[in-house]
């Protein structure tokens, strides 16, 4: 395994997850014979690594866009962050990795950008997020930066103390290309963050300048997952790419997938188009297109329309991932749709004959 070039930006050692005392009971979704999926079909992707003793199966999860902005969701203020959580049945606390993109600033620093929307998350919050699962968050979008550097690097400072790990951001280019490093069942999963919707150049991270990591530029992208994949046995990004409102890739944007894939990635989470699109398999790994909106407003049945992204690492070395359907039924409160199994080898499959 090759050294990596610059320091880890998060490093952590898990213990093997305990399960969630709350079962989901809903009836599992059919088996579709595609790379393709909407709401209620949940189609899978494998591919296999040699295998290393003393590894156990790991599942990871991706979600698309969460705000946790008292402004945009008002329940919160009154509520509580808690009710953010209380439709997934503890699944991201019994999971190995948890993978959110969060669509806003993490701070109280700063001043509102002069843009259309800005989305400030409450630093409160974080500590609810982290209690319910959530291992690392992506700040390289649209509106991680809306109130500046200095909040976007306090936000980034938020995260940390809570036990989040930031990824995509930093102080300089070289921070916001590190991976986030963890040490989980054997594995060493390193995960990055790139944002391809760029309000300005202004926001992206520069020798001596703070911003994020750029998802347009492949050459770029590609020494940031190469680099990654150096150190980890398992590579993750999450980038926020894509077009509003639209569920299929552009060429350019497959491109830069099938380039990271060849760079060492193993698993994509996309997000920004506020719908939900398919999984699709490049090179034997999953992508999912774009996860849609995830903790949000209930704005339309579309747009809450989503999914939580499973992928399933088993000792051999087999990746496969799925979408486990949710629907967001109440502002903020995504609910999955179908019990949350990829296929047999999934540690969340009950056994023949049991239901519940």
């Amino acid at each position: 395994m090759g050294a990596l070039l610059g320091g880890v930006a998060f490093a952590a050692v898990r213990t093997p997850p305990t399960p969630s005392t709350t079962r989901i009971t809903y009836p599992a979704p059919p088996t579709v014979p595609t790379t393709t999926s909407t709401r209620g079909e949940s189609p899978t992707s494998t591919v296999v690594r040699e295998e290393v003793a003393d590894r156990r199966t790991v599942v990871i999860h991706g979600t698309g866009d969460v705000a946790l902005d008292p402004d945009y969701i008002p329940r919160f203020r009154s509520e509580g962050y808690a009710v953010a959580f209380a439709g997934l049945g503890g699944l991201f606390r019994a999971d190995d990795l948890t993978v959110i993109n969060l669509e806003c600033t993490p701070s109280n620093l700063g001043s509102p950008l002069p843009k259309e929307f800005t989305f400030r998350c409450d630093p409160a919050s974080l500590e609810v997020a982290a209690r319910h699962g959530v291992d690392v968050a992506s700040l390289a979008n649209n509106h991680g930066g809306d109130h500046g550097p200095e909040a976007l690097l306090d936000g980034r400072r938020n995260l940390e103390a809570e036990g989040i790990a930031p990824v995509g951001v930093g102080a300089d280019l070289e921070e916001a290309m590190n991976p986030a490093v963890f040490e989980v069942g054997g594995w060493r999963i390193g995960v990055l963050g790139m944002g391809g919707v760029v309000p300005s150049a202004s926001w992206l991270a520069a020798p001596g300048r703070p911003g994020m990591l750029s998802g347009d530029d492949t050459e770029l992208m590609v020494e940031a997952v190469a680099r990654a994949a150096a150190q980890a046995d398992l590579v993750v990004v999450t980038i926020h790419w894509g077009w509003e409102l639209e569920t299929e890739p552009r060429a350019d944007d497959r491109a830069r997938a099938e380039a990271m894939v060849a760079a060492g990635a193993d698993v994509i989470f996309g997000h920004h188009p506020h719908r939900l699109g398919r999984m699709e398999t490049i090179g034997g790994r999953p992508v999912f297109w774009t996860l849609g909106n995830f903790i949000w407003p209930r704005l339309s049945d579309a747009s809450a329309t989503t999914a939580v992204a499973r992928v399933v690492v088993t000792p051999d070395g087999s990746i496969t991932g799925c979408l486990v359907p949710a629907f967001i039924e109440r502002p903020g409160e995504p609910v999955l749709q179908a019990a949350p199994v990829c296929g047999p080898e999934d540690p969340a499959a009950d056994p023949p004959g049991r239901v519940g």
